[in-house]
């Protein structure tokens, strides 16, 4: 007998969820072994069979990464050159004043690649392809520049390169939100008598908040987990999380994976307040539909 439509659909729908279940297993596996593993005991970390949960689970590798509660002894890193809510402090002003200076001049150019064409779509091009660059092709020229102008080891240093790295990131996406805003509100608003700049600050913008609220998120996550620029550029004064968890990678007994996993989760558990918290206007950002023409 011929399966009817109804039972094809059944079947169907049964066989795409199993695939996504599968699939959400896979990709959240690692998430939640890490998460474990910073609850786990010294002794749990390389235990075979491995602990797939913590017994019992303990705070310890928290307290000792996060607040000094114990210190370890390095061969190759000192892991206590630098306290991780040092890091931390670091990191939240780095990445959130070269996001910010990023969305903000991001827009205003977009605004005039969009309503005035400053830049054709050959230059356009051109400026995405800057980002297309390997970093390691120019942290040595930068490493020499900053030395010279003694922006070497400083934040101010750091903002400025990832506020000109994500730059072009910021131009597009946000040329994208603006090309939806139509033309005649910004013409009613000069009628009454609104400036050119005010009609940005106080219509457009405020319009296209859920993008640049998408724009500004993706661009925070990038500057937060960039490695090698911070790398380069920095030595022992300003140090961003991702440094400070690289120094983890070896000890006189075995990687500290406990501690390593118990930063690794704190470096995330930020992001993910901040994406909970825009939660709402992320969802429209990244469908942008709610202005129609």
């Amino acid at each position: 007998m011929a399966m009817t439509k109804s039972r094809r659909r059944r079947i169907t729908a049964l066989v795409r969820y199993a695939v996504l279940s599968v699939w959400g297993v896979i990709a959240f596996f690692p998430i939640y072994w890490i998460v474990s593993t910073s609850f786990k005991l010294d002794t749990q970390w390389f235990a075979w069979p491995p602990y797939y949960f913590p017994s019992p689970p303990t705070f310890a590798n928290y307290m000792n990464v996060w607040f000094g509660a114990e210190e370890y002894a390095q061969t190759q890193y000192a892991i206590s050159s630098q306290k991780p809510l040092i890091s931390l402090y670091n990191s939240t002003v780095i990445a959130t004043t070269s996001t910010f200076l990023s969305v903000l001049f991001g827009s205003i150019i977009a605004y005039g690649v969009s309503r005035y064409r400053i830049l054709s779509e050959v230059r356009m091009f051109q400026l995405l392809v800057l980002r297309m660059i390997p970093p390691i092709v120019i942290v040595a020229p930068l490493s020499l520049y900053y030395t010279a102008i003694g922006l070497i080891d400083t934040r101010l240093g750091l903002i400025l390169v990832y506020f000109l790295t994500t730059l072009p990131y910021a131009v597009w996406m946000t040329k994208s939100f603006i090309d939806e805003v139509p033309r005649e509100i910004e013409q009613a608003a000069e009628i009454l008598g609104a400036s050119r700049w005010r009609t940005v600050f106080e219509i457009v913008l405020p319009l296209i908040r859920s993008g640049l609220v998408a724009t500004f998120l993706f661009i925070l996550i990038l500057t937060w987990s960039e490695y090698l620029l911070a790398l380069i550029i920095t030595k022992t004064q300003v140090t961003t999380l991702p440094i400070e968890l690289s120094k983890y990678q070896g000890s006189t007994e075995g990687r500290v994976y406990g501690r390593q996993a118990a930063l690794a989760v704190g470096i995330t558990v930020p992001l993910m307040i901040v994406g909970l918290i825009i939660r709402r206007h992320l969802a429209r950002g990244f469908s942008f539909g709610m202005v129609r023409r």
